[in-house]
């Protein structure tokens, strides 16, 4: 690597440190700015006090993956980064209750990687409280991830100083989300729309889950707007604008017109986010609630994601992209 690093970051042997972490952290230090990730390869204790003696840090390309011996094929195989790199650092703290380094091997048997993309390595990663808490209150504002981290990345200069990446945000509104979504609330909502349906017999509704089997998408509408769709259901407005203040969730509305010119809701949903997965099975549940019938025109806006759901579940179907009270007409072709 050309990028030229003091000598005062290059970890050597006998140097002191009063703690674990100090330690640690000097090593991070050096190998971000050298540009190779770590880990904690090994650690021993005393059996009686339960004081660290010796600990070894070592390159994330150290060894070599464990190969599975008992058949079982593997849906999404992670590809292999490991190549028996034997850059490492060895602590001891045997005598005298300070960490000392007794080891030291700077070699690495693979290229390093650029200082602009280190912050990559997952040993880099990590949100602070104060992040945390900034996202929060970003999130109940109605702003969607990518628009959070883009603001964020802004204010320190670069997605390279902010300390994580897209996908630990959302791995961090999904851990969010999974404590404060209780299985009391999940029962609670089968409860009321089971009620729905022993009430209207043509009640319909639909729920997406995800890995975890947790709700993330509920769609519903009954017999009369079912009914209605089928008269006055050639001109759709569908909407996402409507958002519940706590979490920004989208609650999207099928909408429409009937010959009083008098509003008829045919169908709602309470959205987790806004991707084209979501689209896709939203539309896909609305087609089936109204039992295969599709909207001749859609008035929406311009949405990326929306549009590509449209083109692939209803691509006969013609949008009207809204601009105040002007509209543009363009048909799907597939």
């Amino acid at each position: 690597m050309d990028e030229i690093k003091s000598d005062d970051i290059i970890p050597k042997i006998g140097p002191e440190f009063e703690i674990e972490v100090e330690l640690y952290d000097a090593y991070m230090k050096y190998a971000k700015v050298t540009g190779f990730g770590t880990r904690k390869l090994a650690a021993h204790k005393d059996p009686v006090t339960g004081n660290i003696l010796d600990m070894s840090f070592c390159c994330c390309k150290e060894g070599f993956r464990t190969t599975n011996n008992q058949g079982v094929t593997v849906k999404n195989p992670r590809p292999e980064i490991r190549c028996g790199c034997k850059a490492m650092m060895k602590v001891n703290c045997r005598c005298g209750g300070k960490f000392c380094i007794v080891k030291f091997i700077a070699e690495h048997n693979h290229e390093l990687c650029d200082l602009e993309k280190s912050y990559m390595f997952r040993c880099f990663r990590q949100m602070s409280n104060i992040q945390q808490t900034q996202v929060d209150a970003a999130q109940s504002c109605g702003l969607p991830p990518k628009k959070i981290i883009d603001v964020m990345a802004k204010e320190v200069g670069g997605i390279q100083h902010l300390g994580f990446t897209h996908i630990d945000l959302k791995n961090y509104l999904r851990t969010k989300r999974t404590l404060e979504i209780k299985q009391d609330d999940s029962g609670s909502v089968l409860q009321y729309l089971q009620m729905m349906i022993s009430e209207d017999p043509h009640f319909y509704y639909a729920i997406q889950l995800d890995v975890e089997d947790l709700i993330t998408n509920i769609f519903w509408t009954d017999g009369g707007m079912i009914q209605d769709f089928g008269h006055f259901g050639d001109v759709v407005c569908f909407d996402t604008t409507y958002r519940k203040h706590r979490d920004g969730s989208p609650i999207a509305l099928f909408v429409g017109v009937n010959h009083h010119k008098q509003t008829n809701v045919f169908g709602a949903a309470l959205l987790y986010d806004e991707t084209i997965e979501t689209f896709e099975c939203l539309f896909a549940a609305f087609k089936d609630a109204m039992m295969g019938k599709r909207p001749k025109t859609i008035l929406t806006d311009q949405d990326q994601a929306m549009s590509a759901a449209l083109a692939s579940k209803w691509p006969s179907t013609y949008i009207a992209y809204v601009f105040g009270i002007f509209f543009k007409m363009q048909p799907f072709i597939s």
